[in-house]
């Protein structure tokens, strides 16, 4: 097979971004995201509300996408997309035009695991970004997932460790809710952070057997230490923000590098990156970079832009696995809890 020449269009819409990316023999063309900007207003993301803003955004957004890399949709090789994990009514709309499109241009489908994609983003070939050598470790921090992956090759994947309750970024969205902060919390927290004292109040750590995390008992423990507080003084949370939000990120940070640690004396592994929404926090990526001078780590952080849900990093995948012939069925069904 041609690999010298080959256009592959992403489309992601596993949750409220509609995004979709032209890759060119893993040189990213274009990388265009459609936010939704409703779900604000809830505090979280509302499955039907996405589901019908992605119907209305996927035209333009691969219109866009097609444009900025300056090629028409005859050029493209293959269609790849997010066949899972993520909400199901935002997962049918993208695999319905994925499918529709292929079929349209009588060209492959290619599927792709959302979850896989934040890991093989470290892939895309980008000016001052090496990329992981075989085997490493990720580890993938969002919204909705936490996990440790042993990455063996491209498509071997095992993971290793993963929240038995809540995801972190569901941790920091919890906590932001009950400091009275906007949703999403993250960057706020990220923000606030980084004026206040990260060991002005102490949080209990979980104790989670082997390799996984929790994070409701923290989020529990915060909402009756604010509670308590505030009782005795209602000007705690506004008198003290920026150090709540310190010591709330130094406790998030402290158990993420304590699992990755552990991960890595076990496996013996010395590699490790990071992927996912939560990734994009200044704090986890400098603890990542001390890792290197403490541990021995050499670490891989993604470019900013390939951390949160995009496209670029489900045509990476489709780009791979277009390299290995691995297509997709037209049958092929949206999964909403798809594993790696």
């Amino acid at each position: 097979m041609d690999s010298q020449n080959i256009f592959i269009l992403g489309i992601e819409s596993s949750c409220d971004d509609t995004a979709a990316s032209v890759i060119h023999n893993g040189n990213i063309l274009s990388n265009v995201i459609a936010n939704q900007k409703i779900h604000e207003a809830y505090g979280g993301v509302v499955p039907e509300l996405a589901s019908r803003a992605h119907q209305q955004n996927i035209v333009p957004v691969v219109h866009q996408a097609l444009e900025k890399a300056g090629i028409t949709k005859e050029q493209l090789h293959a269609v790849a997309f997010t066949r899972g994990p993520g909400l199901m009514g935002s997962l049918l709309v993208g695999t319905s035009f994925a499918k529709s499109l292929a079929y349209g241009l009588n060209i492959p489908l290619i599927d792709v695991n959302h979850m896989q994609a934040h890991i093989l983003a470290h892939y895309i070939n980008e000016e001052g970004f090496e990329k992981p050598p075989f085997p490493f470790l990720a580890m993938t921090i969002s919204g909705g997932h936490t996990q440790i992956v042993k990455v063996n090759h491209y498509f071997d994947m095992e993971v290793i460790g993963e929240t038995i309750d809540d995801a972190v970024g569901e941790a920091f969205d919890k906590s932001g809710k009950i400091l009275g902060l906007g949703y999403p919390a993250g960057p706020e927290i990220d923000k606030r952070a980084k004026l206040g004292n990260p060991k002005a109040f102490r949080f209990t750590k979980p104790k989670v057997a082997g390799l996984n995390f929790s994070f409701s008992g923290l989020k529990t423990g915060i909402l009756y230490f604010v509670q308590r507080e505030t009782k005795a003084n209602p000007n705690f949370v506004e008198e003290n923000i920026n150090d709540i939000c310190a010591s709330i990120q130094y406790t998030i940070i402290g158990i993420l590098v304590d699992k990755l640690k552990q991960a890595s004396k076990e496996t013996g592994i010395k590699h490790i990156a990071i992927g996912g929404g939560v990734s994009a926090n200044s704090g986890i990526r400098q603890a990542l970079k001390d890792g290197e001078q403490k541990f021995g780590w050499t670490t891989y952080i993604p470019k900013f832009e390939y951390t949160t849900d995009n496209a670029a990093m489900i045509a990476i995948v489709g780009y791979l696995k277009y390299l290995e012939g691995d297509f997709t069925e037209q049958h092929v069904m949206a999964s909403a809890r798809l594993k790696i």
